[in-house]
């Protein structure tokens, strides 16, 4: 039997948005590769925002699974499944970016404002969606954002200790990254050991039954692994990406930036849910 790498629940969505998705990428392509827009470090940074919209858009799509929730229309539904969600919401923030590197116009500041406004309407969807519901809990959520806001100072404090030059040269994104990561950990271990809810990736769930089977599960639970092996993941790649990024920074620079997305993105999605789905 082959061992899974990916997560239970994927959906693919139909072949008409597939083919959807396919021409935007067309279109979006085509049009970056007549302007060559610069790919800096700020460009980047600049997605961020559309990294949590995304979360928030997926959590929207759970929410839509219920039958007396509907907070998205039904046509549009299936691009924010997973792994649709990813490919989508890149897709609108790279039109966003084509129709600026058109207009030559700089692209980073639009391209952040309109990613964070997004996140704020679906965030704002999302809340509205549970409080109507009566399941709307940010308490532990919010939690858990301090935590990991604490967890990420100091580890990128540490970093900053050891070898400055890597953050120095990973700069706002290393941030980014090192946050992200820290999220997604603290998030999925409070929802694990608090929340009671269920891990769907195979790999963590396997680091955290891991340590639910050491002497100390009992006192600290499992999820402290999870968190460790994250904040340990975020501070390598940073110390590996700092001479990749100087050597060539496009690419160094949009490695990162994948990095960062696959830890803010869950993460966020994470506090997201748990506070629409009412967990406390």
């Amino acid at each position: 039997m082959l061992l899974q790498i990916l997560p239970e629940g994927l959906v693919v969505p139909g072949v008409p948005y597939l083919l959807g998705l396919a021409v935007v990428g067309t279109i979006v392509g085509a049009a970056l590769l007549t302007r060559r827009p610069p790919v800096t470090q700020r460009l980047v940074v600049a997605f961020t925002p559309w990294m949590t919209a995304g979360a928030a858009f997926h959590v929207l799509y759970q929410l839509q699974q219920r039958p007396d929730v509907q907070p998205l229309p039904a046509a549009l539904a299936p691009l924010f499944s997973a792994p649709a969600v990813y490919a989508t919401t890149f897709l609108v923030a790279s039109l966003v970016w084509a129709g600026l590197a058109l207009a030559d116009r700089r692209a980073s500041t639009p391209l952040a404002v309109t990613g964070g406004v997004t996140t704020l309407a679906a965030a704002a969807l999302v809340v509205q969606t549970a409080t109507a519901r009566g399941t709307f809990a940010p308490v532990v959520p919010l939690v858990a954002l301090v935590v990991s806001t604490v967890a990420a100072v100091v580890t990128y404090a540490l970093l900053y200790q050891v070898r400055s030059t890597a953050t120095a040269r990973t700069g706002t994104l290393g941030v980014v990254a090192v946050f992200g990561h820290a999220l997604d950990g603290v998030s999925t271990a409070v929802g694990v050991d608090l929340l009671g809810s269920g891990e769907r990736s195979p790999i963590p769930a396997a680091i955290m039954e891991f340590a639910g089977s050491l002497p100390t599960a009992s006192a600290i639970g499992q999820g402290w692994l999870f968190v460790l092996v994250k904040l340990l993941i975020a501070a390598a790649v940073l110390l590996l990406f700092a001479d990749f990024i100087q050597e060539d920074p496009v690419q160094g620079n949009a490695a990162l930036g994948v990095v960062a997305a696959v830890g803010l993105g869950p993460g966020t999605h994470n506090l997201l849910l748990f506070a629409a789905a009412g967990l406390a």
